[in-house]
């Protein structure tokens, strides 16, 4: 079954007693043992990776003159999958053997992602807490209620990147809408993977595993990058100790930006100018180092204001950010 629709040869066939059959033509052809060809297993692989099964069969249908059924799309799927490991070590050894010169930094990022499960694959706790769970509602969710109905998976990244030297007021304007973009600096040898089945030290001790695989005398500065997440932080600087590495630690901009934004709203009005030129001057002040006073100022600003721990509950999100961002 190729992507054209079904193709049939006809080939010589070896067979003998109590041993497998051979077909020389296949192997000359590179044929996978099943039906379908490598263009749509290609294919499969990448539909199933962004839609459901059902949603694959159809667009494979609408889009290739190959028939695949639901059950194939699935086993095809995990074909697709069951290499990774592999087809990384492959690219490390072919990196060693070139020794390509890359970026003088090595970054390792980690994040974060729900996955929606089905019931009986949550995690034990999560599990019970669905079983216990009951809505309102038949047909939606009401306010404040929750499903219960995902695992976390932990995300990883390790690259190399020239260094992109600027200052914060750089970094304030590119925030801006620019007609003619900065040209940064691109990553080299990105690696990105995932894991929803062994917990966020296993994945992230193996960032570490393959940075330091790409840089075993430390000679590159090495980078995380990170949302605050407190676990991540702290699996991280318990990694720094473990490895022995000295690792400089990097807040998402945009995460400091949202709890900004929240804390504006309870200044200023929302979508006012007031409130823009708040946050742009603060977050220039936390750029610039002095992320303690940024937050000594918000919660003065709260205090004079008699605002009620209601009413003042973003501000109370922001005063994580002095840590964090150390």
């Amino acid at each position: 079954m190729s992507v054209f629709g079904p193709v049939s040869v006809t080939r010589m066939r070896y067979v003998a007693r109590d041993t497998t059959s051979l077909q020389p033509l296949d192997a000359e052809l590179n044929l996978p043992k099943e039906v379908y060809s490598h263009g749509v297993r290609k294919r499969v692989a990448e539909e199933a990776s962004k839609d459901s099964y059902e949603e694959t069969v159809d667009s494979v249908a609408k889009t290739t003159g190959a028939a695949v059924g639901k059950r194939q799309v699935e086993e095809l799927a995990i074909r697709a999958s069951s290499d990774f490991e592999a087809f990384y070590q492959t690219r490390e050894v072919q990196r060693e053997n070139e020794g390509e010169p890359t970026g003088e930094v090595l970054a390792i990022s980690v994040d974060g992602k729900g996955i929606v499960m089905r019931k009986q694959d949550l995690r034990e706790q999560t599990r019970k807490k669905a079983e216990r769970q009951s809505h309102k509602l038949s047909k939606r969710l009401s306010k404040g209620e929750k499903r219960n109905a995902k695992r976390m998976a932990t995300v990883a990244t390790v690259y190399s990147i020239q260094p992109f030297v600027r200052q914060p007021e750089d970094i304030v304007a590119e925030l801006r809408p620019a007609e003619q973009p900065v040209k940064r600096p691109r990553p080299e040898n990105k690696r990105v993977w995932a894991s929803v089945e062994r917990p966020p030290e296993a994945v992230i001790t193996e960032a570490f595993e393959e940075a330091l695989r790409r840089d075993p005398e430390h000679n590159k500065q090495w980078v995380a990058l990170v949302d605050g997440n407190e676990t991540q932080l702290r699996l991280l600087k318990e990694c720094t100790v473990r490895f022995g590495v000295v690792l400089t630690i990097v807040l998402d901009l945009i995460h400091v930006l949202g709890y900004l934004w929240k804390a504006a709203f309870v200044f200023h009005k929302e979508g006012s100018e007031e409130a823009q030129d708040w946050v742009t001057e603060r977050l220039l002040r936390l750029l610039q180092g002095q992320s303690s006073r940024v937050a000594a100022g918000i919660r003065r600003s709260a205090t004079r204001r008699k605002l009620s721990p209601f009413t003042a509950r973003p501000c109370g999100q922001v005063r994580q950010l002095p840590a964090q961002v150390r």
